[in-house]
């Protein structure tokens, strides 16, 4: 795969660093002096482009038309803007990624503007913050289909609602699947007559709402 990174900095020059691991092709463009300086030391020569990221002719030149993605994330929500709207309306980059820096101008990093992901910085650590506040012990595993569903882990606490309970005899809400436990230390594939014990680890795959709901039922029998 083909990648064009947009923005130098911590989040560039790391984005790049992981992606070179992976073996995929990656330029990166930026036209500051000390950071294009720090990325020759940090990536191969060839990776690395001096230029204006939303400058048409400096994307161009890198071989843009060629690209399956591009992913803006300089600190300038200005110039992210322009770069994926020049990638997705003037070259027809597929997958065109951008990173919003001030939470206020994320509404306009939409698909009208030529951005498939935005990603908020404040936004998504904002989130984060609530979810641990709010969710007690659930882990956020991983985020699919731009945040709509996660994959989730908590362990059942003593006393909860669903200790005891066969997975077919548990009420659990729409969109919530449960995929795997851990049982001291050792996968039990789910079934409906499966009795669900105290310590289990359960990973499941829920949306917004169900997420709250299992939360419930396997946390502690005080909790709402």
């Amino acid at each position: 795969m083909f990648v064009i990174i947009v923005g130098g900095g911590r989040t560039g020059s790391h984005l790049a660093e992981l992606l070179v691991q992976e073996g995929h092709a990656v330029k990166v463009i930026d036209d500051r002096p000390e950071i294009l300086e720090r990325l020759r030391q940090e990536m191969p020569a060839e990776a690395v482009v001096a230029g204006d990221g939303s400058d048409p002719n400096v994307l161009e030149a890198v071989g843009i038309k060629r690209a399956q993605v591009l992913a803006a994330v300089t600190a300038e929500d200005e110039a992210n803007l322009v770069a994926t709207s020049l990638a997705r309306f003037e070259f027809n980059v597929p997958r065109v990624i951008a990173r919003v820096n001030d939470p206020k101008n994320a509404w306009m990093f939409t698909a009208e503007m030529g951005v498939d992901v935005a990603l908020n910085n404040a936004d998504i650590l904002a989130k984060l913050i609530v979810e641990e506040m709010s969710l007690g012990d659930m882990m956020i595993m991983l985020k699919i289909r731009r945040g709509k569903y996660s994959l989730v882990e908590e362990k059942i606490y003593p006393g909860a609602h669903a200790v005891g309970q066969t997975i077919k005899d548990l009420p659990l809400p729409p969109n919530c699947i449960i995929s795997g436990i851990l049982r001291y230390g050792e996968m039990v594939l789910p079934r409906g007559i499966t009795v669900l014990e105290e310590g289990d680890e359960i990973l499941a795959l829920v949306d917004e709402p169900a997420r709250l709901e299992l939360a419930r039922l396997l946390g502690r029998p005080t909790e709402a």
